[in-house]
């Protein structure tokens, strides 16, 4: 009786069904048996439609190769297939194995095949290590089992791929791989297979092991006394709950994907059964996670180190330096004479120290890092308890290459959590937003290592100021105390920077430090967020704001650390983020408030002596053959005094000449030749309009530039001087004269049109959805009476600032200042304002705006 024929539409309703079970067994099975089941169910599939083409009657192996081949097949994977032929395939055969190709493709399954003979088999995986990988995982599921048995053996000889040269090959693969995500396992949208400690990793592990001991599974490593019994239950662990992540994760995509983007992570969480509260589920399941895969990529560290010492060590004798009767250092690698050393937990800061001033230290031996992962799990009580830890790590905190491998190994090793229980605390603690680039522990980590690089003279044209704060610091150690504790509190609830300024202080009083440092720790830990906060939201030309921040900052010393802080510390939330125009903005800041001390802070501003001293610098810029006194005083005699405080002589010559010499009525539009405190500045002179700041905000943001900083000021005369600072979409003032021609041209014909048409609302972005930003209105005092300072807090999104600007006209209430800061998905920008009639607003129009612009930036 001949087996009934399968339609595309019998197969493809047959695979619904057998979706919808693989889902409903998420919860009741293994991830291992749900991926080895949807491998059997394909492989069902394929025989059937090999059949069905009758391939079964010609000498071809059909081949799974790959994770295919390993019978491991998540919802979306690829299906890799190798169709196995005789030397050469007559027309017939070829047009056959495209219908076959075809329909499984118009099955919906995402099949990667390739057909080659056992000639160009060998030949191509010579010169690729990636098929050689691929066929070293084949297994047989159709077909000619003939052809398949002649190439298996081929593939077991040296001259296929000899183990040694292999090793080395997927070491650099995997070294290149881990290039790409910066050395980084903490990225917060990680990829679940690629990323350092993820599941490529276990892969890489069993591959070496597969070609040098032959070996079928990597329990085989056992019997090798190359893993442990315990840990290779452990990569068993770690492996199935990235298998359950990765599962969950093609589910909820819909398709094959290996990254865990944030638009799926709320819904993955709540698959792998950390509930449906979002923001909370998230960063439980992400902290487990990030654990989980540190775990990975020290157990691989560990055994790809073991790996290379048989494969290429054999050679040669090692090369020992005695350290003393404890530790050695063989071929670079710090490893301990005695067993059961670390019994003694003391020893195991002794041996970190060790490593700081013994320079030829490259890393751990494979077998230290085996004890010591050991000794690791059986302390019973915290390292900071014994007096010789913390003096041990305290002079290792102060030893001039304490930061340097030492602590990068501490941190990856998890003895930082060992040593200080809150660090553990906060070890794979993320932050479910777009601001946040990596985990609590390993942004505190890299601002530790911006701190340690500002000391090293070879870096000292990165940042310059910094490298020589830093550097001639009598006491860097302070810095760096501050660095570990500065986000130490995070997770815990209430003020993270006065819990962790608590934590500080009580750690500089068990570790002996003198009570004028560790309050010095502890200010800059409290304090850690305030020169980043008045830079970016305060208008720091304003020397009262210089006066406020002077007086809580108190005296250079303290300035001096809390600058270095703070810019390691911006520069380690997120790369991305860090410009030249917050560069700038934290230097100005730095530079005003030194000034002010200097100058004296019980000295009250003089601001008409200001104003006085702005024109008489510009006037002596601009006094020329072409431009006369009278110009300029004609010109002058409409701005009014606000003007001369809030820009600088440069910036006054630069907007008077050209004010001058306008020949029309229509706009001018300026744009700076050099960049202004890091960004573009874009001035903005002509007749007052309605919606003249939304429409310039709303074109600026349609041609994808963000803007940092704004001054809206009127004339006497009903003219409006607004003034932009603009970065391109790679954080980077204009520097193409036609671009910012372009500019120019745009907002002019923007200008010259009458338009009262509502400033349309753009949507949301994509990646925005998944978080959650009420809008918030806070309103507070300004050192003018006739101004109101509001911050707005809201969900950033295209055409934002146009929305608020739209807002701001209706209700008739002028802009004099923006300053513009983007967190991310967050928007915290902060505007002083006044009424129509030029005052304050008062309660009921304050009332009345907040309700407007909570009603319309939703």
């Amino acid at each position: 009786m001949t087996a009934p024929v399968l339609s595309i539409k019998d197969i493809c309703e047959q695979n619904q069904v057998f979706s919808q079970w693989l889902l409903a067994q998420f919860d009741l099975q293994d991830t291992e048996n749900l991926v080895k089941a949807r491998a059997q169910y394909v492989d069902l599939v394929l025989s059937k439609l090999w059949c069905q083409h009758q391939l079964d009657e010609y000498q071809v192996s059909l081949i799974a190769v790959g994770g295919y081949g390993r019978a491991e097949l998540h919802p979306h994977s690829d299906v890799d297939i190798l169709l196995l032929t005789q030397k050469k395939l007559d027309k017939t055969l070829e047009d056959k194995i495209g219908q076959f190709i075809t329909q499984l493709w118009d099955v919906r399954l995402d099949i990667g095949h390739s057909v080659r003979d056992i000639k160009e088999c060998i030949r191509q995986a010579v010169d690729d290590v990636t098929i050689a990988t691929n066929l070293m995982e084949m297994r047989l599921i159709s077909g000619c089992r003939n052809l398949y048995e002649q190439l298996q053996p081929l593939l077991q000889q040296d001259v296929f791929w000899r183990s040694d040269k292999f090793f080395i090959a997927k070491r650099e693969e995997q070294k290149q791989r881990h290039e790409q995500y910066h050395g980084a396992a903490y990225t917060l949208e990680p990829n679940l297979k690629a990323n350092p400690g993820g599941l490529r990793d276990i892969q890489t592990i069993a591959w070496v092991a597969k070609r040098h001991f032959l070996a079928d599974s990597m329990e085989e490593l056992v019997e090798h006394d190359y893993l442990t019994r315990n840990e290779y239950y452990e990569l068993l662990e770690c492996q199935d709950y990235l298998w359950r992540m990765r599962f969950a994760l093609h589910y909820v995509a819909g398709r094959s994907e290996n990254r865990l983007l944030f638009d799926y992570q709320a819904d993955v969480a709540k698959m792998m059964g950390f509930g449906d509260h979002g923001k909370q589920a998230v960063e439980k399941m992400m902290k487990r996670f990030f654990r989980l895969i540190a775990r990975i990529a020290e157990l691989n560290k560990m055994l790809l180190h073991r790996f290379e010492r048989t494969l290429l060590g054999a050679e040669h004798a090692p090369n020992i330096t005695v350290i003393d009767d404890d530790f050695i250092v063989e071929d670079g690698l710090m490893k301990i004479t005695r067993s059961r050393l670390f019994s003694r937990s003391p020893k195991i800061i002794e041996m970190f120290l060790k490593i700081a001033q013994t320079p030829e230290v490259k890393d751990l031996h494979p077998e230290t890092l085996r004890l010591l992962r050991n000794a690791r799990r059986r302390l019973i009580s915290r390292l900071n308890d014994y007096q010789a830890c913390r003096t041990m790590f305290v002079e290792l905190i102060r030893h001039p290459r304490g930061l340097g491998l030492a602590f990068s190994l501490m941190h990856r090793h998890s003895i930082l959590g060992a040593y200080l229980p809150q660090w553990r605390d906060i070890v794979g603690q993320m932050q479910f937003d777009l601001f946040h680039a990596y985990s609590v522990d390993e942004h505190s980590y890299r601002l530790i290592k911006n701190l340690y690089r500002f000391s090293q003279p070879e870096h000292n044209h990165e940042f310059p100021l910094c490298s020589k704060i830093v550097q001639r610091t009598r006491k860097p150690e302070l810095l760096y105390f501050a660095g570990i504790f500065h986000d130490i509190a995070k997770g815990r609830g209430g003020d993270h920077a006065k819990l962790g300024a608590a934590d500080a202080l009580e750690f500089a009083q068990e570790h002996g430090l003198n009570k004028h440092d560790g309050r010095m720790i502890s200010w800059l830990v409290e304090q850690h967020l305030l020169m980043s906060v008045t830079a970016q939201r305060k208008d720091i030309s304003d020397e009262t704001v210089i006066k406020d921040f002077a007086e809580i900052v108190r005296d250079e010393a303290r300035l001096d650390l809390l600058y270095c802080l703070t810019v390691a510390d911006m520069r380690a939330t997120n790369e991305s983020l860090w410009n030249s125009w917050k560069a700038n903005l934290l230097e100005e800041l730095y530079n005003a408030t030194k000034r002010a001390f200097r100058l004296g802070l019980e000295k009250p501003v003089d601001l008409r002596a200001k104003i006085r001293e702005n024109q008489a610098q510009a006037m002596e810029l601009l006094t020329t053959q072409e431009i006369t006194e009278e110009d300029v005083k004609k010109c002058w005699k409409h701005f009014k005094s606000d003007y001369f405080l809030r820009y600088t002589p440069d910036q006054i010559k630069w907007h008077t000449r050209n004010i001058i010499n306008k020949q029309d009525d229509g706009p001018m539009v300026l744009i700076s030749p050099k960049p202004y405190r890091g960004g573009t500045e874009v001035f903005v002179y002509t007749k007052e309009q309605p919606h003249i700041f939304a429409r310039t905000v709303a074109l600026l943001g349609n041609k994808k530039l963000s803007i940092h900083d704004a001054k809206i000021i009127t004339s006497k005369n009903g003219y409006t001087l607004n003034t932009f600072v603009i970065l391109d979409q790679r954080n980077k003032p204009i520097d193409d004269t036609h671009r910012a021609q372009e500019i120019v041209d745009s907002i002019k014909r923007i200008l010259c049109k009458e338009s009262t048409a509502q400033i349309p609302v753009q949507p949301v972005p994509q990646k925005n959805k998944q978080f959650v930003v009420n809008t918030v209105v806070n309103y507070s005092k300004t050192s003018s009476k006739n101004r109101t300072m509001l911050e707005i807090i809201a969900m950033d999104r295209p055409g934002l600032l146009a929305s608020i600007g739209q807002v701001f006209q209706d209700l008739k209430i002028h802009i004099h200042s923006a300053k513009i800061t983007t967190f991310g998905e967050r928007a915290e920008d902060v505007f002083t304002v006044s009424n129509e009639h030029g005052t304050t607003l008062n309660e009921a129009e304050q009332e009345q705006l907040r309700q407007r612009l909570c009603n319309d930036l939703v």
